[in-house]
């Protein structure tokens, strides 16, 4: 009798690496954290604020939508809530028909745009990221067929990524660009100097940029140049009104506390969203009716935004003087993640050592970025999710003093 012949795997799938908190549980699966703490985890960005309630109503109320299919384009009221959000938020005419579309989150759609733009008969083709950076970009471009490349993130300019570092043999061969502002995990926003730049490099090369801008509601300071600004309004402010080759994702996850909602949107280029939509037809990613209605009811209302900020703001405002007496550490520009260098620049060992020690969890650096340009740019730092409540993220703070003083 002869052997089954073995199936077919798509060999792509060995290019992928284990996700971070793979990589950071067989880091410490042989740790016994210090029993006498109660266990306090910074490491994992979910947010922890209560769900809106309006929003939890809005699910209640159209549990019908259970019963029919939904379409993959959403709701006309749903883009039209999309739309006016946009307006109001960055002061953006989008076409709510032709240059939105609804997604289950952006996580997906970040992967799936991928799928959509990159030609691998091309030869060399490129999607460039920043690094450190959100895993999924890899993922994306090495599914796609795709090989990344790395843009480090610079300290002497507050973490933003140094697009400088990508040489031009690079960029020709480029077929999408992620950006992420805030950025995961820096909290770095990109200025207008900046978004100018890309523009010019995506003109010049012809690639696709997507924008990920998930974290766009949780910022630190006030003014009228204190929210940060979106590639949408970018390129509308540099004459760009069509948003060619631009795609930006926006997710209600942060914004909204609703991460088990998975509800987003992207919006930009019309010719872009149109092969975007075909492509999700076929993808089977409609959003179900029930969390339309939901959406619509957040992405309606600023009331639960403000007020999530302020918790941010409160915390933040807290916990970053605490952890500086003993670390480098600096308020970021947005986000929710505060990014700090560790005493001695082992951030493997410093997540080891104060699991053991004080049952406290945060991310080391080097797992959220590659080896590039000679270094890994993740190296010597962690990152500190603060989602928790303002108490239990003090506490672990307090806790993290007191082990770099006991290492000192």
């Amino acid at each position: 009798m002869t052997s089954p012949a073995s199936p077919p795997v798509n060999p792509r799938l060995a290019l992928l690496q284990p996700y971070p908190f793979e990589r950071l549980r067989a880091l410490t699966q042989g740790i016994t954290p210090n029993p006498e703490f109660r266990p306090i985890s910074l490491g994992i960005g979910e947010p922890k604020h209560p769900a809106p309630k309006l929003v939890e109503e809005a699910l209640m109320a159209n549990l019908k939508g259970l019963s029919s299919y939904p379409a993959t384009a959403g709701d006309p009221a749903l883009r039209a809530s999309i739309s006016a959000w946009l307006q109001r938020r960055y002061g953006l005419t989008v076409d709510a028909a032709t240059q939105i579309l609804p997604v289950n989150g952006s996580r997906e759609a970040l992967f799936a745009l991928a799928q959509v733009v990159i030609d691998p008969s091309r030869p060399g083709a490129t999607v460039v990221c920043p690094n450190p950076f959100y895993q999924i970009y890899e993922g994306a471009a090495l599914l796609a067929g795709a090989t990344p490349a790395f843009a480090n993130s610079d300290p002497a300019r507050n973490f933003a990524a140094d697009w400088s570092q990508i040489d031009e043999a690079t960029w020709s061969r480029t077929q999408l660009l992620y950006v992420c502002s805030p950025g995961n995990p820096t909290g770095a926003v990109m200025p207008l100097s900046e978004w100018k730049t890309l523009f010019e490099l995506s003109d010049r090369h012809g690639f696709v940029i997507a924008s990920d801008e998930c974290y766009s509601e949780i910022y630190f300071r006030d003014g009228p140049d204190a929210a940060p600004l979106s590639g949408l309004q970018a390129a509308v402010q540099l004459g760009r009104p069509d948003f060619r080759n631009l795609i930006a994702f926006t997710s209600l996850s942060k914004r909204s506390n609703v991460p088990g909602m998975r509800s987003g949107f992207v919006a930009g280029d019309a010719a872009w969203i149109k092969r975007f939509l075909l492509y999700r037809t076929y993808h089977g990613s409609a959003m179900s009716p029930m969390v339309q209605a939901a959406s619509i009811a957040a992405w309606n209302d600023e009331t639960h935004v403000i007020d999530n900020r302020a918790q941010y703001r409160a915390k933040f405002a807290a916990v970053t003087p605490v952890l500086a007496e003993v670390l480098d550490v600096a308020l970021p520009d947005a986000g929710f993640y505060l990014w700090a260098a560790v005493p001695d620049g082992n951030d493997i060992g410093f997540a080891q050592g104060l699991l053991a020690q004080y049952n406290v969890g945060v991310l080391p650096g080097s797992l959220l970025a590659r080896e590039a340009h000679g270094i890994n740019p993740g190296a010597g730092r962690i990152r500190l999710a603060l989602v928790a409540e303002q108490a239990e993220c003090l506490e672990a703070a307090r806790r993290i003093v007191d082990y770099v003083r006991n290492l000192r």
